[in-house]
């Protein structure tokens, strides 16, 4: 008798309230790893109407936040996919979430900070804006993953 393998199916949605707490521990995950900068609850709070987050059979394996500055722009930010649902597409898909919400917005421009340009330059992301504008960034302090640990 053959078997059928299940077909995972992912959804892409905007984040609630309950989700707050997945989303944290999946965005711990990546901290501890350097991939992203740590978010504090409060932070996913205040946050979380423009937090997506990709859900398979109730539970969430993917989010990503669009932090909005003003009507210019806006940053896709906490990109993360668990490990076990990885090169399944879900990356871009939330991306793509981020996108269409800013376009939604009437939103000027999304930009993404990113140690994996490659990953945004397939989502569409450029390296330089329209009029060959470039984004410039000075450090002025240092960040204690530690201390941001919540």
């Amino acid at each position: 008798m053959a078997t059928q393998e299940q077909q995972i199916i992912t959804v892409i949605r905007r984040a609630t309230d309950a989700d707050l707490q997945s989303i944290s521990t999946l965005i711990h995950s990546f901290v501890k790893n350097g991939e992203v900068l740590p978010r504090t609850l409060q932070e996913l709070t205040t946050l979380i109407e423009t937090f997506f987050v990709a859900e398979q059979n109730g539970e969430i394996v993917g989010c990503v936040s669009l932090e909005i500055f003003n009507w210019k722009l806006a940053e896709v930010r906490s990109l993360c996919v668990a490990e076990a649902a990885r090169n399944q597409g879900i990356g871009k898909k939330l991306v793509d979430a981020c996108v269409q919400y800013a376009q939604s917005q009437n939103i000027l421009e999304v930009m993404a900070i990113t140690h994996n340009e490659n990953f945004f330059v397939s989502c569409g992301f450029d390296y330089t804006l329209p009029n060959l504008k470039k984004a410039l960034f000075i450090q002025t302090g240092v960040l204690n993953m530690q201390d941001n640990d919540q």
